[in-house]
């Protein structure tokens, strides 16, 4: 059989350049930054935990509505607190060109989690999904010593083994942590398998403080994994009224992004908490409920009180609230082609 040289040419470079749904993109980290195919990958994302109303289940039941609003918002990732072991879920995400951070707990009764080791069997089965950005391990543990005996080290310690797993069997997705406010020492110290830090970081309207404090400790990449405000007033202000406050986290929600983005030689973005608003925080799962404990003051504007069920940027319903619009300007305005001349 006479075989055409032309057309034997073709067939072999259509087989080396097309694309399959197991190609993937190369996210690496290289010095601060975290890079997407060689270009510096700037996260514009919201942590996505979607419980139905009168629900304390996860859910992807709106996925598609609830992909429209992220587009419009100009979303390129969500952070999940559990990992999606629905692929087509993850192939619409993909075909959205909306990223996902895979979260893995410690004890998650067997579910992917890091204790029965698990979560390798995760990383294997999708590790070559184009939705993957990287994987992260735990959620501001620090702050919970008490589910390890009180000794920090042993978390520290099974974070780093359990990164170093993953390494060994991904060579194309970073591994991140997100940690409560500043590692300290010592978590620096006992993490050294860790790529690029996650940081929930709750200091009023300004978390650019936090740049500073990690340039001076690390080298490494960070972003936001949590940064924010609810739409409740506790108690009022001298300026916002108590009560259901959509302008308080509008004007907290725009200060914070403003203090992100003007940090990106140090900060590779932000998971905003969170999309929409969670019913299920505390208990009953079909009223809309403001807390009990008034006095936890903490780093939340403009009130120091995180009213848990109403963090969303969107509510239940899929409402829009005041700070939509803020976080779709924001995101839509800035780009990570801009830095393109930082060093790399």
């Amino acid at each position: 059989m006479k075989i055409d040289f032309k057309i034997l040419v073709l067939f072999v470079f259509s087989c080396l350049t097309c694309k399959t749904p197991h190609d993937q993109d190369v996210v690496r980290v290289l010095g601060r930054k975290l890079l997407l195919n060689d270009q510096q990958y700037l996260i514009k994302g919201v942590c996505y935990h979607p419980v139905p109303k009168g629900s304390n289940v996860r859910s992807f039941d709106r996925l598609d509505e609830d992909i429209t609003l992220m587009k419009e918002l100009g979303v390129n990732t969500i952070r999940v607190y559990e990992p999606i072991d629905q692929i087509e879920v993850l192939n619409k995400l993909a075909q959205n060109n909306i990223k996902v951070i895979i979260g893995f707990g410690y004890n998650q009764n067997g579910n992917y989690d890091v204790q029965s080791g698990r979560f390798l069997d995760y990383v294997k089965k999708y590790k070559d999904h184009k939705a993957i950005l990287m994987w992260e391990l735990g959620n501001e543990y620090n702050y919970h010593s008490e589910w390890f005996e009180r000794d920090d080290i042993f978390w520290y310690r099974t974070l780093n083994k359990a990164a170093k797993e993953i390494h060994n069997i991904d060579k194309n997705h970073p591994v991140s942590t997100a940690h409560g406010d500043l590692p300290d020492e010592l978590a620096i110290l006992y993490c050294s398998e860790i790529d690029i830090w996650g940081m929930n970081v709750l200091r009023w309207d300004n978390p650019s403080t936090i740049f500073h404090e990690w340039e001076k400790v690390s080298r490494k990449p960070m972003y936001l994994s949590e940064a924010g405000s609810d739409s409740y007033m506790t108690i009022s202000s001298s300026i916002y009224d108590q009560g259901e406050n959509q302008k308080a986290q509008a004007d907290a929600n725009e200060k914070i992004l403003n203090e992100i983005f003007e940090g990106v030689d140090i900060c590779s973005g932000v998971t905003l908490f969170s999309f929409v608003d969670e019913w299920w925080k505390d208990g009953k799962n079909d009223v809309q409920n403001i807390g009990k404990d008034t006095t936890n003051i903490i780093g939340v504007p403009y009130d120091g009180y995180p009213n848990e069920e109403y963090w969303g940027i969107v509510d239940i319903n899929r409402k829009k609230k005041e700070a939509f619009n803020v976080v779709k300007k924001k995101y839509n305005q800035v780009k990570a082609e801009q830095y393109k001349e930082d060093k790399l």
